[in-house]
C-alpha cells in the first residue's frame, strides 16, 4: 500500500500542469485569432461610418467608384460617367487615398509602348518598309507558282482518302 501513495503523489503534479495549458489555450486563441479580427471590424465599421460624397472607394468585386449619396445602411455610387448603382455599406471594401485620375495613367502605358529597350521610338507605319513573315520554302515555292488570274495556286496538304476495294 505504500508504494501506491507514491504513484499518486507523483500524479499530482501533472494535474497542475494541465490546468495550466487548459487555461492557457483560449488565452492564445484570443491574442492571435479573436482580438485581430476584432480590431479589423471596428477599422472597417469606422471607415465605413466615416464615407463622405466624393470619395473614391474600392468595393468587395474589385470596381472603383465615386461616392454620390450616403444612407443609414446603404450608398450610391458612380461607376461611370453617368451610371449611379447602389451598394451596402459592408460591399465598400475599403476609401482610396490617392486621387489619381486613371486616365493618365492609361496616357503613360502608351507613351511606354511606343518605346524600346533603348528608350528610341518603335516605328510602327507600315509604308516604309515591307517585312516578309514567310517561315519556310513551302510558302516561297506557292507564292512562284501562279495561275491563269495571277493569283498564288494552293496545294493541297496532308494525305489524300483512297477508297478501299471491298470486294476483295
Amino acid at each position: 500500500m505504500g508504494s501506491e501513495m507514491i504513484l499518486a503523489e507523483s500524479a499530482g503534479g501533472s494535474g497542475a500542469f494541465n490546468l495550466l495549458l487548459l487555461l492557457a489555450v483560449p488565452l492564445v486563441f484570443y491574442f492571435l485569432l479573436i482580438r485581430p479580427q476584432s480590431k479589423r471590424r471596428k477599422e472597417q465599421m469606422h471607415m465605413q461610418n466615416a464615407m463622405e460624397p466624393g470619395a473614391r472607394v474600392l468595393t468587395t468585386s474589385g470596381m472603383r467608384a465615386t461616392i454620390v449619396e450616403v444612407d443609414d445602411d446603404g450608398v450610391v455610387l458612380e461607376i461611370a460617367d453617368g451610371v449611379e448603382v447602389r451598394f451596402v455599406k459592408q460591399a465598400v471594401m475599403q476609401v482610396l487615398k490617392d486621387e489619381e485620375p486613371e486616365d493618365l495613367d492609361d496616357e503613360l502605358d502608351e507613351e511606354d509602348g511606343d518605346r524600346d529597350e533603348d528608350g528610341e521610338g518603335v516605328d510602327l507605319d507600315k509604308n516604309e518598309s515591307e517585312v516578309d513573315l514567310s517561315k519556310d520554302e513551302a510558302a516561297d515555292e506557292a507564292a512562284e507558282t501562279e495561275d491563269e488570274d495571277g493569283e498564288p495556286e494552293s496545294k493541297p496538304k496532308g494525305k489524300a482518302k483512297v477508297k478501299a476495294d471491298k470486294t476483295a
